[in-house]
């Protein structure tokens, strides 16, 4: 999704007002660039997809410190690039590498919202050719679709299980919904 600056900056401040569409549209509108980068400089699909997601977690924890001289996929990118440096520090230094944040309020900025055009695709499908389509995404997509839709926990309770911070959780399942979509979108059946 294009933007212009002017545009990118009318949902910011959507977003610092708890608009989980504004949310939506900031992910869609920089995913590609943060994790193209982080690709470039990891080469680890996997491990540049976790950086990405926790990269727009902090972005969104932090959405009030934006600063709009600056444009918001640079910010989120110097976020990750941030991110990845400390995750190489840490591993460098370390036989393990511990959680990045266990901050148990984090993601309160963002909240559950109503349901968005891919939480209706996704509840109008048939059970079984859902689980089908589950099957082609990430098992880290797929984890956060079956703990939200199949056994309806909470974005708390999915942190919880996941022992990983709620906005990562938010994040990530923002992004399983829209793969989602698309695949149902490209479904024969649709």
């Amino acid at each position: 999704m294009e933007l212009s600056q002017k545009e990118v900056l009318s949902v910011i401040a959507k977003a610092k007002q708890g608009d989980q569409m504004a949310f939506k549209k900031l992910l869609d509108h920089c995913w590609n660039m943060v994790f193209g980068f982080q690709l470039k400089r990891v080469q680890n699909e996997s491990e540049a997809e976790d950086i990405t997601i926790e990269a727009f977690a902090k972005a969104f924890d932090k959405i009030d410190q934006f600063d709009p001289q600056y444009t918001f996929s640079t910010w989120v990118i110097t976020i990750s690039k941030n991110i990845q440096i400390d995750r190489y520090r840490k591993r460098k230094n370390s036989i393990f590498v511990e959680p990045l944040e266990d901050n148990k309020s984090q993601g309160a900025a963002i909240a559950d919202g109503s349901p968005t055009r891919e939480d209706a695709l996704i509840q109008e499908q048939n059970l079984l050719q859902l689980q089908g389509m589950m099957k082609s995404l990430k098992p880290i997509y797929r984890e956060v679709l079956q703990l939200r839709y199949f056994q309806e926990l909470s974005y708390k309770d999915i942190a919880q299980q996941l022992n990983e911070p709620m906005t990562n959780i938010k994040v990530r399942l923002l992004r399983a919904k829209k793969l989602m979509a698309e695949l149902i979108d490209q479904s024969p059946n649709r």
